[in-house]
């Protein structure tokens, strides 16, 4: 089989050069329909299967801690961690920063089928593909005992790659719009990883798990009282320049990094209160960094030449190289976030969070433990309280007339553009069909606009009062959700599924073809919230990349492109398949106390 190959372009492909119109033309193209499917190779090449971790031959690996379940520093109840002041904030050490990225980006567990094994992670992937790389930059600080710089995490040995010293008056100069103790997380896709099996689809799936690793972040910091938010004002071209994506010859022979975002994680608040009515204050903090220190910055030395992970790639999908020029952020905003500032909670004050309401598992149990389910028992239902409890969960709520974000939708810098339609098959005390869950109620105009008008909007009974949730056919949805889920049971099988709607032309429009991309983030981080939401309530999700798209606007008969699915998901009974041996994630690692 040749080297790079290239597929040939659709007959009907459009000239145009608009980034907008390229990337509407790559969502259309790659759409799968009843009667075909998005292109791909057609089989699975094994020979070539893509080598699903990363390292930089060259540059030094740090060990990072091992921690176990009960050493310091200690996980926070699940529940605790969406309590606003209720985790005791910690300082930033290598412990802390092990522990944020166990969280994050580490190995679950490993599988094992005869002979064969292959690893889970923390944060979901299309397929167990793992596109997503991470990284920090990190100052000079004091229990750190690490040089400021660049650093690739290596979740196979739970380590730090030294990919850039940076000066350490440079990265505090960087740092210091942020609060003390403040450092970097950003994330790229390796765009291969997921076309070797999805072929010109991937793109979208590579989205979704930035998605994903967003929120897996987001929570990882909350366990440690830490704050994060989604540094979007950010050019595309600085982030590369910052993460080193732009060095063509650290991937000279290896296959490249798309630089998809940073955010800033910090571990207080800040310290300021006001004089009248000691009431809490905010403060502006900046959502982007000055282009040109980011260029000294990253002016030091560099280490590591990137590991070729296909011996061969079979087909290029030029499509998606096209997609990722388009949507490239050139033009860098000058966005700022309101962060609310005020002293820390007290140690008092954490440790009565952990016994006056003691029950419940942890955070680190739930997010240790968090499995896309391969199949549905199609018997488990769910409690009409525990569902409302979920959608609880991906809505923004309103504080003294203010849009105030609860983690972890405190990261995302923007109101919600994805909704839900929800097919409900199996939740005690509501009316098995289709619901719809309006994620910002002020857009519930626009979306009964953009649908079929006869539809009737029915609040839905016994629903909170702050959940737009609305109840628009009853029936049996189990066989349409399963056949415009690619045919899929799980659909079907579960308590509940539902495809994830978006804002989309009018947004792009409106926004630009950067805006692409983050509608998938948006998803992504929706899934990761309902993927610990269902195991805390004792079944299991999965997200559904497949699915037949114009199918599912024809539902509710979607006026052009107002409206597209981007994500589908499935909670409900989990089967477990008794072949597999699970291992534990670092039995290969000899740990490090």
């Amino acid at each position: 089989m040749s080297t790079e190959q290239p597929m040939p372009a659709p007959a009907d492909a459009s000239a145009s050069t608009d980034p907008v119109e390229q990337v509407i033309r790559y969502h259309v193209q790659t759409k799968h329909h009843y009667n075909r499917y998005a292109r791909s190779l057609g089989f699975l090449d094994w020979v070539n299967q893509p080598d699903p971790f990363r390292r930089f031959e060259g540059a030094e690996l740090i060990p990072l801690p091992l921690l176990t379940a009960d050493e310091e520093p200690a996980s926070p109840l699940y529940k605790a961690i969406y309590e606003s002041g209720a985790v005791l904030s910690q300082p930033v050490t290598i412990r802390t920063i092990s522990r944020f990225l166990e969280f994050a980006l580490a190995l679950s567990a490993w599988k094992k089928a005869g002979d064969s094994e292959w690893a889970l992670r923390m944060n979901p992937s299309s397929g167990n593909l793992h596109p997503t790389e991470g990284y920090v930059v990190l100052p000079e600080m004091v229990g750190l005992e690490l040089k400021p710089g660049l650093y690739h995490y290596a979740p196979k040995e739970h380590g730090l790659e030294l990919r850039a010293e940076f000066p350490a008056e440079r990265v505090a100069h960087l740092l210091s719009p942020f609060p003390e103790g403040a450092f970097l997380f950003g994330l790229t896709s390796v765009h291969w990883r997921e076309a070797w099996k999805y072929g010109e689809r991937a793109f979208r799936y590579c989205n979704h798990d930035v998605g994903h690793a967003i929120g897996t972040g987001r929570i990882a910091a909350a366990t440690l009282g830490w704050n994060m938010v989604l540094m979007d004002g950010l050019d595309q071209n600085t982030v590369a320049v910052l993460l080193g994506t732009n060095r063509t010859e650290d991937f000279a022979d290896a296959e490249p990094e798309h630089p998809d975002c940073l955010a800033v994680v910090w571990p207080q608040a800040f310290r300021r209160q006001s004089s009248s009515a000691n009431r809490l204050e905010s403060k502006e903090m900046p959502l982007f960094l000055d282009s040109a220190v980011v260029k000294e910055v990253a002016g030091g030395r560099w280490y590591g030449t990137a590991n070729r992970l296909s011996r061969e790639h079979g087909v290029h999908w030029d499509v998606i190289d096209e997609a990722a020029e388009a949507s490239w952020k050139i033009q860098a905003e000058k966005l700022a976030v309101s962060v609310r500032a005020g002293s820390l909670p007290s140690s008092d004050s954490f440790h009565a969070s952990q016994t006056t309401n003691s029950s419940g598992p942890s955070a680190g149990q739930i997010i240790r433990q968090r499995r896309s389910a391969v199949a549905f028992d199609g018997r488990t239902s769910i409690t009409a309280a525990m569902f409302f409890q979920m959608l609880q969960k991906v809505m923004p709520c309103a504080e003294q007339g203010q849009l105030y974000r609860p983690m972890p939708w405190d990261v995302w810098p923007y109101d919600p553009a994805v909704h839900l339609m929800l097919f409900v098959h199996r939740v005690d005390g509501l009316t098995p069909g289709l619901y719809f869950l309006v994620r910002d109620r002020r857009k519930s105009p626009f979306i009964q606009q953009s649908m079929n008008p006869e539809i009737n909007w029915v609040a839905t009974p016994g629903c909170p009062e702050d959940l737009p949730l609305f109840w628009l056919l009853e029936g049996d949805a189990r066989q349409l959700a399963a056949q415009v889920s690619c045919r899929q049971d799980i659909a079907g099988d579960s308590a509940f599924s539902f495809g994830m709607l978006a804002e989309f032309e009018g947004g792009l429009r409106g926004r630009g073809a950067w805006w692409y991309p983050r509608l998938f983030w948006e998803s992504g981080l929706l899934g990761q919230v309902l993927y610990l939401e269902a195991e805390a309530a004792d079944v299991r999700a999965t997200g559904i990349g497949c699915f037949f798209d114009d199918p599912v606007h024809e539902i509710v008969a979607v006026k052009g492109m107002a409206l597209q699915s981007l994500y589908h998901f499935t909670i409900g009974g989990p089967v477990e398949d008794r072949r597999l041996q699970t291992l534990p994630p670092y039995g290969h690692v000899k740990r490090i106390s």
